[in-house]
């Protein structure tokens, strides 16, 4: 039996070989430097470019954040943890990561639907657009999406909610030293369920359908015009924005679902089976979680044009170049 860094320690670590480790440090360490650069590139190029202070754009801004401070205070922690099956930063620290960690992961998800409701408004309203997403709605989406999962994180971990009505069980049978990752009771499992995932995914679900379902009419409404003049080119307009519409919802919905579904189906489903599923799949599915956060960069922002175009001003370092902030980055 291997043993963390201490003798005193009764928790496993990894039996891996140095090949096995090394592989998915580098695999891991590649989603991180994705998360980092990709969502660093979003918040230089919306703070930089003056064109680009628009309410939905702080929106991006702040979920890119989000994402940033994900891949620089959890991650780095969790592929150590991941990788080596122990914890060496002490029980108190263990406690901020797994509090950070929560934190981040349901902040992410929540901007995801505030932005879904963004562009609903966009789309299926748009003469109430402006009016509806100003700045100060856009300030208390942004509020919400703080507050709520720093306070519903931080208050289950400290508090120790998150196993109340199973301490026995935790202590008995689960709680390790050199051991950290994030334990729930049936209720604080639906509980954490329900308000990180169900929720909010149901919320960019209905969203997003309803965006399709409204765009698809319209544009077989424009079509129907169209035909009636005898415009072909007009015609095929309305069809290529329906289905760049159709990949771009199809993209968001999916990457959202294949990356988080697995890891909250298990965390739920877990303390209902008895707690059979072993940390390491816990950790896995985590992953793919943390994936969401390298996404979400390429999904919302690189499909902007103006966003590859300040991404080129950014690497060829022309963003310090004089009045170079006022730079039109579209019409």
């Amino acid at each position: 039996m291997h043993l963390c860094h201490d003798i005193n320690i009764s928790h496993t670590n990894s039996n891996w070989s140095k090949g096995v480790r090394a592989s998915l440090y580098s695999v891991m360490s590649l989603i991180i430097l994705t998360t980092l650069v990709g969502n660093l590139m979003v918040i230089i190029s919306i703070s930089h470019f003056k064109q680009l202070h628009t309410p939905t754009n702080w929106l991006l801004h702040s979920m890119a954040t989000v994402d940033f401070l994900l891949g620089c205070l959890a991650m780095p922690y969790s592929m150590v943890r991941t990788v080596e099956h122990c914890w060496y930063f002490g029980e108190t620290f263990c406690k901020v990561h797994t509090s950070t960690d929560i934190m981040l992961s349901m902040a992410s998800i929540f901007h995801l639907s505030f932005i879904s409701i963004d562009r609903y408004y966009a789309v299926c309203h748009p003469l109430r657009y402006k009016a509806k997403m100003n700045i100060l709605t856009i300030c208390v989406m942004i509020l919400i999406s703080w507050s709520i999962p720093a306070v519903f994180a931080f208050g289950m971990i400290f508090l120790e909610l998150n196993f109340k009505g199973v301490e026995e069980l935790y202590h008995r049978q689960v709680c390790c030293l050199g051991g950290c990752f994030a334990f729930f009771s049936k209720v604080s499992g639906v509980l954490v369920f329900m308000m990180s995932f169900y929720i909010p995914g149901s919320v960019m679900l209905f969203v997003y359908s309803r965006i399709y379902s409204i765009a698809k009419g319209q544009a077989k409404s424009i079509n129907g015009t169209n035909l009636q003049i005898g415009s072909e080119e007009k015609n095929r307009m309305p069809q290529n924005k329906e289905t760049k519409a159709a990949k771009t919802l199809g993209i968001v919905m999916g990457a959202f679902l294949i990356c988080w579904c697995p890891f909250f189906i298990c965390m739920v489903l877990d303390p209902f089976l008895g707690y059979v599923i072993p940390p390491t799949l816990n950790d896995v599915l985590s992953w793919f979680g943390y994936l969401n956060s390298a996404f979400n960069p390429m999904v919302y922002a690189f499909f902007y044009p103006w966003f590859r175009r300040a991404l080129k001003m950014i690497l060829f370092g022309k963003i310090f170049q004089k009045d170079s902030s006022r730079f039109k980055l579209f019409l």
